[in-house]
């Protein structure tokens, strides 16, 4: 049976693990080990058990990562070792730091919250975390890796969005080693967002905004982790990277609109029945109204940040999702090249 890696073609997939191999050299001769991501890193994920996280987890653990996961419940002596109590919105002062990134090589965040609680506001988790989390890792030398979303350069009012990109332009101008992920709507199993559009897609009638007719480009949550874990673990430590370069929009193959997702979401059965779902088009007003009353209620993943959204493409600008994808079973076949040269060895 081919494995996937084999889709690749032989020539660039020799130079990619060429490459991987040779700043694994770079890594280990550099003198920053402790500072910078390496064979050894160690690797502390925001949000490890989330949807996202988690599948980010996943992936680093498959190439034996040293992974440690970021978690907002308190710590017990039945929790995992690997496990720190990590709460955003109470980490406002720098110092505070000292303790979660201890031994951290690499830190991944892919932490948000939909709605706001009472004691948690969109600009402390999105923004002044954001950016507090920047700057310690600037001083610290080690590499920050923030997970956004695309869309947020159009005008928008929602305060979910609005404190979101305020926490992508604190990113960018702090000095340190950060990478800033933005990937279009983020479909799989499990996530609270995708139940839903999952759930809504059984109906026998789907309700859609009349003004959400632009386009999205749905991304497996599977693709996005291994995207990420490449970030965390990809580079010569010793090349610094235009801002440009560290900016990484990512998308799926396949663009479609709001409608279009739906039905092929929807059960083979429905998807190829002579009578589709029925689709009715909900005036902007309305669906508008709907978003906040289901912020207010916290119902549902529809809020009014993602009525705003759906007004507009959710496309990558550069899609560098096969990039990311290349190198990543480029980096599983050279662990596997360097495991092999161990035990030959020994």
């Amino acid at each position: 049976m081919k494995t996937a890696i084999n889709t690749y073609p032989n020539t660039s997939l020799n130079v990619c693990i060429d490459d991987i191999l040779r700043s694994n050299i770079i890594r280990a001769n550099s003198g920053t080990l402790s500072k910078r991501p390496n064979k050894a890193s160690r690797v502390l994920v925001l949000g490890g058990y989330g949807f996202i996280g988690r599948h980010v987890v996943e992936a680093l653990k498959n190439v034996d990562t040293d992974v440690w996961i970021g978690t907002r419940r308190a710590q017990t002596a039945l929790s995992p070792k690997n496990e720190k109590q990590v709460r955003l919105h109470t980490l406002a002062t720098d110092p505070q730091w000292d303790v979660v990134l201890d031994g951290i090589d690499v830190l991944v965040n892919t932490v948000g919250i939909l709605r706001q609680r009472w004691d948690e506001s969109y600009e402390q988790v999105h923004h002044i975390a954001v950016e507090t989390m920047a700057k310690a890792c600037a001083e610290r030398g080690i590499r920050f890796i923030h997970v956004s979303a695309l869309g947020l350069n159009h005008p928008a009012k929602s305060r979910f969005l609005t404190s979101k990109k305020r926490g992508e332009q604190a990113l960018v101008k702090s000095r340190g080693d950060w990478h800033l992920v933005r990937p279009s709507i983020v479909d799989g199993e499990g996530g609270y967002g995708a139940k839903w559009f999952r759930r809504v897609a059984k109906w026998p009638v789907h309700f859609v905004p009349r003004n959400a007719n632009r386009l999205v480009a749905p991304i497996n949550a599977n693709d996005l982790g291994k995207a990420i874990a490449n970030i965390a673990l990809n580079g010569d430590p010793t090349v610094v990277l235009q801002s440009k370069q560290r900016i990484y929009e990512l998308g799926g193959t396949k663009t479609m609109t709001l409608r279009q997702y739906l039905m092929a979401l929807s059960p083979k059965e429905m998807a190829t029945n002579a009578k589709p779902a029925r689709c009715v088009l909900v005036p902007a007003g309305l669906a508008r109204l709907v978003s906040h009353v289901c912020d207010a209620l916290h119902l549902t993943p529809f809020s009014f940040g993602h009525y705003e959204l759906l007004k507009n493409d959710n496309l990558p600008e550069d899609n560098r999702l096969d990039q990311m994808l290349t190198q990543w079973q480029c980096r599983k076949r050279a662990k596997l090249l360097l495991n092999t040269a161990k035990l030959t060895v020994a």
